[in-house]
């Protein structure tokens, strides 16, 4: 039975209020799973193992991997750029899709309704993933590329609803608990795999528990959806001017009324060059390290689900922190923070030793502190900066570089592995995504964007004299 549709305005009763936050927090405990377990940690590496099977035979499965090519429209392709290619393509697709479904999710009522249809169908995608063997990477990259792009488009209405439930002074703090409960939801699954990958129980090989783990994460994120399905109530639309025809007229109809406006909101689209460049960095560090440590540091999957776990719950605790830190210092400047620690870790995973698990472990902590903290600060930062009823064609954009679905990092980083052949001159690469970002995020005036987008300006963005 549908619940009825409530008031769109600030939540007068805060029983309710905090029972749809906690059911709000679910959908990241709900996601992170396929985020940690299957794009971060898992489906990179073994995409690449089947693709260097298909391109050079049983090579591409051994510790001395193959560096042959395959052909995609008669265009050689590098079978280790093959996963950073994917999430590039995805991401264009992206671009297409996301904005579109962010101008109809803008114009219903059924926001919840739209992110779990979205969430079901990638976690459909991700248990699919199950199928992948021998040398079928096309396959993968089919499921792949689903899966994205639906992550990307539930993650559109799941951030779109913030705006609706929390008033804000509150959404740093929410902002702040759902990625922490996403980082520990995820963490926990990645623990339960990495004892599986790491016996291999009742005489499974490395391949059998790789997809079957694959198949948990997509299995975790269709179950727990249901949370935020149930717990979130229905509002109807405010603030978007009716436009005639089907649903795709009216989509693409309120989609050129934002872009034509955007320049009425100077600072909203700074930061949002600033989050895409710095984010790109972000993602492509998270979707690529577990190529890193094993292509070019010689680390065995264990390992890397270990350092991607403990990446998880410090995370957790570096959500929280920096979430409270942001009330005292200013969101914006804890963000800076964490991009000058991010240009340092990045810069000294260059000079990692091969087949050495302990500083790949050190970075790892360092990573997951200032992970979670940057990640949703800038979620409840740009929130800020919305003008109202746009929420979600402007987290559209907004997720074209999330949850690794950036394509500039991933492009850069595939490319640089195939001019140079090694995974360390990629990932230096990125070094110049969080200058760059830093560079932007410093020159935003966040007051003047959040009064010209007609919000209240939060405490957090100044922090506590």
């Amino acid at each position: 039975m549908t619940a009825a549709l409530v008031p769109s305005g600030p939540l007068a009763d805060p029983t309710q209020r905090a029972r749809e936050h906690r059911a709000w927090y679910f959908y990241d405990w709900a996601n992170s799973a396929f985020v940690t377990t299957t794009a971060t940690v898992l489906f990179g590496p073994y995409l690449t193992a089947v693709a260097e099977t298909a391109a050079c035979g049983e090579a591409g499965t051994t510790d001395d991997p193959c560096h042959g090519d395959l052909s995609v429209l008669s265009v050689p392709i590098a079978a280790g750029s093959v996963a950073a290619y994917t999430v590039t393509f995805a991401t264009i697709l992206s671009a297409i899709v996301l904005p579109i479904v962010g101008a109809i999710a803008d114009r219903t009522s059924r926001k919840r309704h739209m992110m779990a249809g979205f969430a079901w169908t990638g976690a459909a995608a991700a248990s699919s993933m199950v199928f992948v063997a021998g040398s079928n990477w096309g396959l993968g990259v089919f499921l792949l590329i689903v899966a994205a792009i639906c992550l990307g488009c539930s993650m559109v209405v799941y951030d779109a609803i913030l705006v609706q439930i929390a008033h804000e002074e509150d959404r740093d703090r929410v902002s702040s608990r759902g990625w922490a409960l996403g980082y520990l939801g995820g963490g926990l699954l990645l623990a339960l795999n990495l004892a599986l990958v790491t016996l291999e129980p009742f005489g499974l090989s490395r391949s059998d528990t790789v997809r079957i783990s694959l198949l948990s994460a997509g299995l975790w994120w269709a179950f727990w959806t249901i949370v935020p399905f149930r717990g979130l109530r229905d509002r109807p639309p405010t603030g978007v001017e009716r436009i005639g025809g089907s649903p795709a007229r009216r989509a693409f109809g309120q989609l050129r009324e934002t872009l034509r406006h955007a320049r009425g909101y100077p600072q909203t689209l700074l930061f949002l060059v600033a989050y895409m460049l710095y984010n790109d960095g972000v993602q492509t560090v998270i979707s690529a390290s577990s190529i890193y440590g094993n292509r070019e540091l010689g680390l065995g999957e264990d390992v890397l689900i270990v350092a991607i776990l403990i990446v998880q719950f410090v995370a957790f605790g570096g959500a929280l922190l920096l979430g409270r830190l942001a009330g005292r210092f200013g969101a914006k400047n804890i963000v800076m923070t964490s991009l000058v620690m991010w240009t340092v870790v990045v810069a000294a995973s260059f000079y990692l030793p091969e087949n050495e698990a302990l500083p790949f472990i050190v970075l790892a902590v360092a990573i997951g502190f200032v992970l979670g903290g940057s990640q949703a600060l800038s979620r409840s930062l740009f929130s800020l900066l919305i003008p109202r009823g746009k929420e979600a064609e402007y987290f559209s954009l907004y997720q074209a570089a999330e949850r690794g679905t950036s394509w500039f990092g991933t492009l850069a980083f595939g490319l640089a592995f195939q001019l140079t052949d090694s995974y360390r001159w990629s990932v230096l690469v990125l070094v110049t995504f969080f200058i760059a970002g830093l560079v932007v995020l410093s020159r935003v005036d966040l007051r003047a964007g959040i009064v010209a987008a007609g919000n209240e300006v939060p405490r957090s963005v100044i922090g506590r004299r």
